[in-house]
């Protein structure tokens, strides 16, 4: 059994190096088919006048531009998008907070008082732990704020 689980996780690892192998064999290519392009746009552009290599390199650099431009337009959909999404739910967590504060003006001040009692407990409890915290890297900024505030 042990083996068995030692020659299936080799397997694995196998498979993912070949795979991650073949990824970077098609980047290698896709790399030396732009590089064979720019150098064929080079050298037609040293056969140019200087009025046209002045040319094409403006043409080049309106194609870059377009091409960012549309990336970035892109980009400001998705992220327009996200703020829709975010301030829908954001309107219904309201909702649920002026439900949640109308419920609570109704319900007898005893009741309240033991649910103040019960949530102090569970403050106090929490206050109890203390320990190492594990947290990813990226998350560390927002960790900080967190702590902070």
């Amino acid at each position: 059994p042990f083996l068995r689980l030692l020659e299936a996780q080799l397997q694995d690892q196998r498979r993912d190096h070949e795979e991650e192998v073949e990824a970077l064999r098609n980047e290698v290519d896709a790399m030396r088919e732009e590089l064979e392009k720019q150098q064929q746009a080079f050298l037609q552009t040293l056969q140019l006048s200087p009025e046209a290599q002045v040319e094409f390199g403006l043409q080049q650099e309106i194609t870059r531009l377009t091409n960012e431009n549309l990336d970035l337009k892109e980009l400001l959909e998705k992220l327009e998008k996200n703020e829709k999404k975010l301030k829908k739910q954001l309107k219904i967590y309201m909702k649920r907070v002026q439900d949640f504060e109308a419920s609570q003006a109704m319900v007898p001040a005893e009741r309240r008082q033991h649910e103040r009692n019960m949530q102090v407990a569970v403050q106090r409890k929490e206050k109890d732990f203390q320990g190492m915290l594990e947290y990813y890297k990226e998350d560390e900024p927002l960790l900080i704020r967190n702590l902070i505030t």
